[in-house]
Parts: structure tokens; C-alpha cells; sequence
């Protein structure tokens, strides 16, 4: 299927949030949010994804 990740197309065969991020080995503390809306670590798992998505993963940095 054809995703957009970052603002970068993508074709994916994952089916869950999750999934995706294993993928694209974008583990450890990220933040994501599917079409604009945040989704939580604890529902990556159950969260689906469908042609078209926009997804959005974002990692914390320290700065000062």
C-alpha cells in the first residue's frame, strides 16, 4: 500500500502503526500521529493503516 511517512511516499506491506515503525526501524521513543492525529505507544499495535495514510514519527531532542 502507499503511504505518506514524513512527508515522503512510501510503499509499505505493514498493516498496523506498529508494524511500520519495525519496518522503517524507527524504534524507541518516537511520537506518532495517523492523518493528523496523535496516537498513543500503548495503541500503535491496534492502529490500521489504509492507502493514502499520512503518517507522522517524530523524535525527542535535548537542546538547551
Amino acid at each position: 500500500m502507499n503511504i505518506t511517512l514524513n512527508g515522503r511516499p512510501r510503499q509499505t506491506r505493514a498493516a498496523t502503526l506498529a508494524a511500520l515503525l519495525d519496518e522503517q526501524g524507527l524504534g524507541g521513543k518516537v511520537a506518532t500521529a495517523r492523518n493528523g492525529d496523535f496516537v498513543p505507544a500503548a495503541r500503535r499495535a491496534t492502529t490500521t493503516l489504509a492507502e493514502g495514510d499520512q503518517i507522522e514519527v517524530v523524535a525527542p531532542m535535548q537542546g538547551g
